[in-house]
């Protein structure tokens, strides 16, 4: 359901609506992208991709090709936004508070419970307003695909589909675990202590860093160790003591996943394990674990009438996106999209990047040469 979200919030950050404030960096069919639009477009697009969740900043110059490439992609989306936009008004697709509620209470019902739902959303940093807001928007989009390409995907499809991809069906080995979580990760405590404490040198930093990884591994050694001698306590004790708060709240119940879903010491351990046994303490990035194994899965292949309905969904889907692609595809080629700023073209962007992009390489290449003349004296 996490994904579902992530995926839900990630095409509505494409099609939010633009706004007016300063002057036209672009124009499509004479309707204004502004560039306070494209800054804070290019703010959410910065933040979400690959280089930042690794944390590294992409500095806003135009000399820089990262930058260019992040630029280029958020201007392109920027159009589409628009003439999305357009076609949505010019058919006159609205949303009511009753489509947004219903949409509303299937997630929360796929999740489980408001609280999990509420919790989803406050780990990715969203609140409920700009998720019924971005909701809102993915509705309209819903209700125009089924307008300009209306499809029902029949039975014998499904099970021609299922006959013709077996393989997509087939599930590995599987293990039902809970886990308590003492959370301890390097980065982040360093993190911490140079937000509270900006006087420290690296070292008095590593040996305080240290301290606190041994404190919470004691703790959850502790823990651990009680748990020999009383393991019928592990769910509540998971309640009261673990730092995984969305798997706290249910006694630390993960539910069935596959060895490859979880990171290897954790996996190793589970799978090592037999039903009701509790291991000792196990260290991954997240921290510090104590995990109860509480059923295993044989490996086997779904029979078509469970996966059924999923699989309809599925098939609609991708029948839907590729007409909603070719739909994009001819609003573009009908558009007149005018680039106000020249700063903002694609054209321009394109070439700047081709043109650093060979003057990287060339550098590269030098620097190959230099080595090889080096190592020949």
């Amino acid at each position: 359901m996490k994904k579902v979200l992530l995926t839900l919030l990630a095409s509505t950050l494409i099609f939010t609506g633009c706004g007016f404030k300063g002057g036209a960096i672009i124009k499509v069919n004479n309707q204004s992208i502004t560039k306070s639009d494209y800054q804070e477009a290019y703010k959410v697009a910065s933040k979400n991709s690959q280089l930042a969740q690794m944390g590294i900043d992409i500095p806003e110059d135009d000399n820089n090709l990262m930058y260019l490439m992040v630029k280029d992609r958020v201007i392109n989306e920027l159009v589409v936004k628009e003439l999305i936009n357009q076609e949505l008004e010019k058919r006159q697709i609205t949303v009511n508070r009753d489509d947004i509620k219903r949409e509303r209470e299937k997630m929360i019902d796929k999740v489980g419970s408001k609280e999990k739902f509420n919790e989803i959303l406050k780990q990715n940093n969203v609140s409920n307003a700009q998720f019924e807001k971005d909701l809102a928007q993915e509705i309209k989009m819903r209700k125009l695909v089924d307008i300009i390409h209306p499809v029902t995907i029949t039975d014998s499809q499904a099970k021609a589909f299922y006959a013709k991809n077996q393989a997509q069906f087939k599930y590995p080995d599987k293990v039902r675990a809970s886990h308590i979580l003492i959370s301890a990760n390097r980065a982040e405590i360093k993190q911490q202590l140079i937000s509270k404490n900006k006087t420290m040198n690296d070292i008095e930093m590593n040996q305080e860093v240290q301290k606190i990884m041994e404190e919470r591994y004691h703790k959850a050694e502790k823990i651990a160790n009680q748990l020999k001698n009383n393991p019928e306590k592990f769910e509540a004790i998971a309640r009261e003591e673990s730092d995984d708060t969305m798997t706290a709240k249910n006694g630390g119940d993960i539910g069935f996943f596959a060895q490859k879903d979880m990171v290897k010491p954790f996996a190793d351990v589970a799978f090592s394990q037999k039903p009701n046994t509790i291991s000792g303490v196990v260290q991954t990035p997240y921290g510090f674990h104590i995990i109860k194994v509480t059923d295993r899965m044989a490996a086997g292949q779904q029979p078509f009438e469970k996966v059924k309905e999923q699989l309809k969904m599925f098939m609609a889907a991708q029948e839907q996106i590729q007409a909603l692609q070719a739909f994009i595809n001819n609003l573009r080629a009908q558009a007149v999209v005018e680039f106000v700023n020249p700063d903002y073209d694609p054209v321009k962007i394109e070439a700047k990047m081709k043109k650093l992009a060979a003057e990287r390489n060339a550098q590269i290449n030098a620097m190959k040469n230099n080595q090889q003349s080096q190592q020949g004296q």
